[in-house]
C-alpha cells in the first residue's frame, strides 16, 4: 500500500496580521520538516482587510504552502449579531465555520496524513471538536507575548477567585510571571461578564488541554513569564501543555511599489532622527485625537512618518475603514507647514522595513505584539499607546518588565493631549532617557538575532516542536491500532 504524503494544517483567524504570522510559521515548519503545509482560509462577511494580494504572492513562490478555502457559512450574518466588540463577531463567525473546517480536514486526510493542526487561539473552540473526531493533535499559536499567554491561561483561576467582573474589581491582578496589572487593563471584551468574556474563558480552558502552545517570543525577552507558565503556575488546577517560544517571527512581505516611495523619503533624513507613528490595522482615532497628535508633532519640531487611518464612526466594532483623506482630517495647513520634515501616509506602511531603516529613531505604537517584535528586531525604542485587544497587558510588560518603552498618558477625557505627544516625541530622539532606551533596544535586537540562529533558544524550541509533531502522531497511530484490535 502506497504511503500517504504528510502535511501540517494551519488554521489562522481572519485578518491580515493573523494570516501573515501563521504563514511565516508555516514557512519555518516547511523548512524544518520539508513537508507541504496547508492553510485553511475563511472569508468573513465583514471587512478585516484584503488578504488576496498576500495569498497570491505566497502561492506564486515555491514555499511549499497551499491554501484551502472554506465556504462561507449560510447561517451567519454580521447583522444578526449585535457585537460591541469585534472579537465576539470573529468568535461567532468561526464557530459557524466549524462544520466546514471539519469537512476540510476530512478531505485533506483522504489524500494526506495530517501530522498536526496548528490553530489561532480564536479558532481553537471551533477546531478542537473537528480535530478530535479525526484524532488530530491540536497546537495553539498565540500571536501575543508570553505575558499575555500567562494572563489567558490564568483566566480560569481568576474566574474562580471572585464573582466580580474586572471592571468592578478595582484592584491589581497578580498573574504569575508578569507585573501587577490593574484589572481595567485586561482586554476590553473581558471587562464585563458578558458573552465575549465567556468566549475567552472557553479559550483558556481549551488552550490548557492542547497538545502544545506556540508563542511568538523568545526566552531572553520574557524569561519570567515563560518560566511561570512552564512551571505550571498559570494553570494551578491542571496540566500545562508544552510551550514553545519560536520568535521573533517577522515577515518582509512587500505590499506595493508605493512602499519604496516611503522608504525613499526616509533615505533623505538623518540617522535616528525620524519618529514613526503607526497604530495597527484596527487603530483608528477620532478627529479630535488626530488633531491633538498633529499639533503635538508640529510643536515638537521633530521629523516624523505618520500612518493615518480614517476615524472611528458608529457604535459597532472597529473594523477596517476606507482610505482616509488627510487634508480633511488634519488641522488646516498642517501638511503644508510640516512638509519636508514630516510625511503623512494613508492607512498602511511597510512597517518592518520602515523600522529597520537607519533614519528611524523611535516608534509610537499601539503595542500590537507583531509591531513590538518588529521594533525589537530593529533595535528601535518605543512609546506605548495601547488601543485594543491585549495591548494594555503588552504595555505593562514593555514598560515595567522589559524596560523597552515608555507609556504615554491619556487625559480624563480619554484623549492624549498635544503637549503629551510633543513630550514623548522629543523624548525618543532628543533626551538622555531616549538614549538609554535606545541602548536597551539595541541589546534586545542582538538577543533576538541570537535566539533565531542555529543553536539559539527559538531555533531549539522549533526543533522540539516539529519533533513533537512526529512523536505525538506516532503515539496516536499506535493507540488507534490497539483500539482497532480490541
Amino acid at each position: 500500500m502506497k504511503q500517504q504524503k504528510r502535511t501540517v494544517v494551519l488554521y489562522p483567524a481572519p485578518g491580515m496580521s493573523h494570516l501573515i504570522t501563521m504563514v511565516e510559521l508555516g514557512k519555518l515548519i516547511h523548512l524544518r520538516l520539508h513537508l507541504p503545509v496547508t492553510v485553511l482560509i475563511v472569508s468573513p462577511p465583514f471587512n478585516l482587510g484584503d488578504t488576496t494580494p498576500y495569498i497570491k504572492d505566497v502561492e506564486s513562490s515555491d514555499l511549499g504552502i497551499s491554501f484551502h478555502y472554506l465556504p462561507q457559512p449560510l447561517d451567519f450574518s454580521p447583522q444578526d449579531h449585535n457585537a460591541q466588540h469585534h472579537e465576539l463577531l470573529v468568535f461567532k463567525f468561526l464557530n459557524a465555520c466549524s462544520p466546514h473546517a471539519k469537512d476540510a480536514l476530512e478531505l485533506i486526510s483522504n489524500s494526506s496524513t495530517i501530522l498536526a493542526i496548528v490553530v489561532d487561539f480564536f479558532c481553537i473552540a471551533s477546531a478542537s471538536i473537528a480535530a478530535a473526531n479525526l484524532g488530530l493533535p491540536v497546537y495553539v499559536y498565540l500571536l501575543s507575548p508570553a505575558g499575555a499567554l500567562a494572563s489567558l491561561l490564568y483566566f480560569q483561576e481568576q474566574h474562580r477567585q471572585t464573582d466580580l467582573s474586572f471592571r468592578r474589581l478595582h484592584a491589581d491582578l497578580h498573574i504569575p510571571g508578569i507585573p501587577p496589572l490593574p484589572s481595567l487593563d485586561m482586554p476590553a471584551p473581558t471587562l464585563d461578564r458578558e458573552e465575549t468574556y465567556y468566549c475567552f474563558l472557553e479559550v483558556s480552558s481549551q488552550m490548557s488541554r492542547a497538545h502544545g502552545i506556540i508563542v511568538d517570543t523568545f526566552d531572553a525577552l520574557e524569561p519570567r513569564a515563560l518560566r511561570a507558565i512552564r512551571n505550571g503556575l498559570c494553570v494551578p488546577n491542571g496540566p500545562t501543555p508544552p510551550v514553545h517560544g519560536i520568535g521573533p517571527v517577522i515577515s518582509a512581505w512587500k505590499r506595493t511599489e508605493r512602499d519604496d516611495l516611503r522608504l525613499n523619503w526616509l533615505d533623505s533624513q538623518p540617522d535616528c532622527s525620524v519618529v514613526f507613528l503607526c497604530f495597527g490595522s484596527l487603530g483608528r482615532f477620532s478627529v479630535d485625537q488626530l488633531g491633538q497628535i498633529a499639533d503635538g508633532l508640529e510643536r515638537s519640531g521633530q521629523r516624523f512618518l505618520w500612518v493615518v487611518r480614517g476615524p472611528a464612526s458608529g457604535s459597532g466594532p472597529a473594523l477596517v475603514s476606507e482610505d482616509p483623506d488627510p487634508d480633511a482630517l488634519l488641522p488646516q495647513g498642517f501638511l503644508e507647514r510640516t512638509q519636508g520634515k514630516g510625511l503623512v501616509v494613508k492607512s498602511w506602511a511597510p512597517q518592518a522595513r520602515v523600522l529597520s531603516h537607519g533614519a528611524v529613531g523611535g516608534f509610537v505604537t499601539h503595542c500590537g505584539w507583531t509591531s513590538v517584535l518588529e521594533s525589537v528586531c530593529a533595535g528601535v525604542p518605543m512609546v506605548a499607546w495601547p488601543l485594543y485587544a491585549e495591548q494594555r497587558i503588552n504595555r505593562a510588560l514593555l514598560v515595567k518588565e522589559l524596560h523597552r518603552a515608555v507609556a504615554i498618558q491619556e487625559g480624563p477625557d480619554g484623549l492624549v493631549g498635544a503637549a503629551e505627544v510633543e513630550r514623548y516625541v522629543r523624548l525618543l530622539v532628543d533626551s538622555e532617557e531616549g538614549a538609554a532606551l535606545r541602548e536597551r533596544a539595541a541589546a534586545a535586537r542582538d538577543a533576538a538575532a541570537t535566539a533565531m540562529k542555529e543553536g539559539g533558544s527559538s531555533w531549539a524550541s522549533l526543533a522540539r516542536l516539529v519533533s513533537m509533531f512526529y512523536i505525538v502522531h506516532k503515539i496516536n497511530s499506535i493507540t488507534s491500532l490497539i483500539h482497532d484490535h480490541e
